[in-house]
């Protein structure tokens, strides 16, 4: 049985995929859209979201957290200074996946991830949702 565990393994050792994971969400931060496949983009989903959420909570130990996994400090900067505030009123899903289309070599199916752009605020709509008499 598969209980708590959570993940893919992409057929790599954990040594690799970590290293891998930590490769490509470092990449996404720094140029905030990637190309790569789907299950990649789709795990890669929840780490980016993890490392934007460690820098909306700017700590001293959320900033020693992210350091440890982002492999650049100027990264971690841009995380902790550029993203956290761009997110600020976002409460999740920090991350879009679009499906590309297969690659040409091996037609493994390719996806971009990237960042989503700032959230506008929400316009009201003329309607006031009570009766009109």
């Amino acid at each position: 049985m598969r209980h708590r565990k959570a993940g893919r393994k992409l057929g790599r050792t954990s040594s690799h995929r970590n290293a891998m994971m930590r490769n490509l969400v470092t990449s996404l931060l720094k140029h905030e859209k990637i190309t790569t496949t789907d299950a990649k983009a789709k795990e890669l989903r929840s780490v980016a979201d993890k490392m934007i959420t460690l820098g909306k909570k700017g700590t001293l130990h959320a900033r020693r957290q992210a350091l440890s996994f982002i492999r650049d400090r100027d990264t971690t900067e841009k995380v902790f200074d550029v993203l956290s505030a761009r997110y600020q009123d976002r409460e999740g899903g920090y991350t879009r996946v679009m499906k590309k289309g297969p690659r040409p070599g091996d037609k493994a199916p390719l996806s971009v991830i990237e960042l989503m752009p700032e959230t506008a605020p929400k316009k009201r709509s003329g309607r006031s949702g009570g009766s009109t008499k």
